[in-house]
């Protein structure tokens, strides 16, 4: 055998070996997933007496009845409440974390260092250190049993991760574009939107996905801030759903979970592309 196809030889067991390995986590990572999906068909006692995933029966009642919960309002309701909480909250949260991490990567000020240094020290804080302050703050400005607890924060920049997932990335960006719109006389206003928005287009769209998920998977925060039902986002209604009767019929409960799961799976592959640019890449080399 030569020595070039010895070599093509071994480059093709190591891609084998290679896709044969992803393949396997692929199978570990995916499965609870449809595990989840199967037992939405299952009664109780296949439920918790069955590991395979597929169902001895596809009936969709268990969809049906759990979209009509045991309160007077249906899944329909509690799905708008978490887009009414999400999508504001995202739109503020791109706003003043773009404006922060702009900031904070092409302008020189006092205490630039120490500020930035605060902020990422917040990254390290416990979120239930926040929790007692917040409240007790929140109470005094009458927001409780309202969204405003849960969006008006993020208007603020409060979101450190997202302020530091932008800033790495603007600092990777060659300036070449923005001095050159500056000599044909941009302010600093048009600067940001006309030139460092579309090129921070992957990275706004990291925060959009990451945003979008952690709020509709929120669950201590309206426990905390929300006590009519009406206003319940999915993730309480889920858990209201489970202690409203003594007996739990855990397919309808799954199969509302797995409904619950299709808008952040759909969010995460429509902007997969971007996304996977955004969080891996700490800007445009060049």
């Amino acid at each position: 055998m030569s020595s070039t196809a010895h070599a093509e030889h071994s480059n093709r067991s190591r891609a084998l070996l290679r896709y044969t390995a992803l393949l396997a986590v692929a199978v570990v990572m995916l499965y609870p997933l449809l595990w989840l999906v199967g037992a939405s068909f299952k009664t109780n006692a296949e439920i918790f007496t069955e590991v395979g995933f597929w169902p001895s029966s596809f009936d969709f009642g268990s969809y049906v009845k759990g979209w009509k919960t045991s309160t007077e309002y249906t899944f329909a309701t509690y799905f708008l409440n978490s887009f009414l909480i999400t999508i504001p909250r995202i739109v503020v949260t791109v706003i003043s974390c773009v404006l922060v991490a702009y900031a904070f990567a092409r302008f020189e000020f006092w205490g630039k260092k120490f500020l930035f240094s605060v902020m990422v020290g917040t990254m390290m804080l416990p979120l239930i250190v926040l929790r007692l302050p917040q409240y007790l703050m929140f109470k005094e400005l009458g927001w409780l049993d309202t969204y405003l607890p849960l969006i008006v924060p993020s208007a603020f920049a409060t979101d450190t991760f997202f302020v530091f997932l932008l800033v790495q990335f603007l600092r990777g960006i060659p300036r070449d574009m923005e001095e050159a719109a500056l000599i044909d006389g941009c302010n600093s206003v048009q600067l940001l939107w006309h030139i460092i928005v579309p090129l921070l287009k992957p990275a706004i769209i990291s925060v959009i996905v990451f945003q979008f998920i952690w709020t509709m998977n929120d669950f201590m925060g309206p426990l905390i801030y929300l006590a009519s039902v009406e206003k319940y986002p999915v993730s309480l209604a889920l858990k209201m759903s489970i202690g409203a009767t003594e007996e739990v019929e855990w397919a309808n409960i799954i199969a509302i979970s797995v409904v619950a799961l299709i808008p952040s799976v759909v969010v995460f592959f429509m902007a997969q592309k971007h996304f996977i640019e955004g969080a891996a890449s700490s800007g445009i080399k060049g």
